[in-house]
């Protein structure tokens, strides 16, 4: 039987938006230049991934999206990278669901996951670990390290989605069918990053090479 290929849908913020609570720590502009890190190291990985052959981009910021493709590229990848604009009125959930309308109407015989676009440690062979469970399934979800959130959210070719990202949304995917996907301890797939704490923990697992850079200089003691 042939693997199931996937694509991945990864919703962007407009950066003046994205990660407010860094603000208080970094200055806009440092802030602005870690997001791009974590989105670029994030993108790279995920076209990396033996098991994508696709990844569509929704985003309102141009800046952000040659970003994206960039990163692409720069990965050992044949992922085509498609970018979706942003749906108005604007939300995460509704550039969610526009990115899984374009991935089905173009490759419908692809599974589905939706990835956030901050996990800067995360690997190639986490994903494709993660997407060979999620084919065993209809619907999947990673949560984060802390069990609430969600990090993936995965469906086979056909199963109907309704994505409900932000405060508990493990417990409501969860409630939806998508069964949870079990990831080793320590797997950047399950460290996205939302306050300062978080990055002391993924730099830990190891970053990729943009984020590092973006926190060059920059001490983590004071953000605790």
């Amino acid at each position: 039987m042939n693997e199931l290929r996937w694509t991945i849908v990864i919703p962007l913020k407009s950066t003046p938006d994205a990660k407010s609570r860094l603000a208080d720590w970094l200055e806009p502009g440092r802030r602005l230049a870690l997001v791009r890190a974590m989105v670029g190291d994030t993108v790279a990985a995920a076209a990396a991934a033996g098991r994508v052959e696709g990844i569509v981009v929704v985003t309102g910021d141009a800046a952000m999206a040659r970003t994206a493709r960039r990163a692409a590229g720069s990965a050992v990848s044949s992922a085509v990278v498609d970018v979706v604009d942003e749906p108005e009125p604007a939300g995460l959930n509704a550039a969610v669901r526009a990115g899984i309308e374009w991935a089905r109407r173009s490759r419908p015989t692809h599974g589905i996951g939706v990835l956030l676009g901050d996990l800067p440690a995360l690997r190639p062979g986490e994903l494709d670990d993660a997407l060979a469970q999620a084919g065993l399934h209809p619907l999947g979800v990673v949560t984060d390290a802390y069990g609430t959130g969600t990090t993936l959210l995965t469906a086979t070719p056909g199963a109907a989605v309704d994505p409900a990202f932000g405060p508990g949304s493990a417990l409501l995917h969860r409630s939806r069918g998508h069964v949870r996907l079990v990831v080793p301890p320590g797997s950047g797939l399950a460290h996205d990053v939302d306050v300062p704490a978080d990055l002391q923990v993924v730099l830990a697992l190891g970053v990729g090479a943009r984020t590092r850079r973006a926190l060059r200089g920059v001490s983590l003691q004071r953000a605790v």
